[in-house]
Order: structure tokens, then sequence, then C-alpha cells
């Protein structure tokens, strides 16, 4: 999981537990170094090692079939005042 600020500063990088739905908790303190705006939050699965759009997983080919899924970065909103 990391908060990225609206100047584009990486503020809180940090790996917590997620489910298997991708759902997860994480606290943290608002850095004071944070710039005010709009942040971003992404989190994704810790180590993930393929993502190509394709649904072709390089490592498994022939032993699955695997839901297709986008591999666009998942990203939520935070906006940061004062």
């Amino acid at each position: 999981m990391s908060v990225t600020d609206k100047s584009g500063a990486k503020v809180v990088d940090a790996i917590a537990p997620m489910t298997d739905s991708g759902e997860f908790t994480y606290v943290f303190t608002v850095p004071a170094k944070i710039a005010v705006g709009v942040a971003t939050v992404t989190a994704m699965p810790y180590n993930i090692d393929w993502c190509d759009d394709t649904g072709r997983n390089n490592r498994a080919e022939g032993t699955a079939q695997y839901e297709l899924v986008s591999c666009a970065m998942p990203q939520e909103s935070l906006t940061i005042t004062r």
C-alpha cells in the first residue's frame, strides 16, 4: 500500500495483510511534509510477478484457467487539507 501526494512524492510505503478479495485495513499518521491536495492511495498483492492484460500466466502455461483481470494500478483518491 502506498500514498503518493499531489506533488508526486511517495509519502507512505507499507505492507499490510490483504484478503483474497483485495480488502485491507492500514492506519497511518499523515506525514507533516505531505502536499495539500488530492493524494493517491494504491494497493496490490505483495510480490506480484506477472501482469500483461492478456490473461496468460507465463509461469503456469497449461496448468489451469485463470480469471481475466485488469493489470491497471488500482487507486483511490484521498484529499489532504490543513
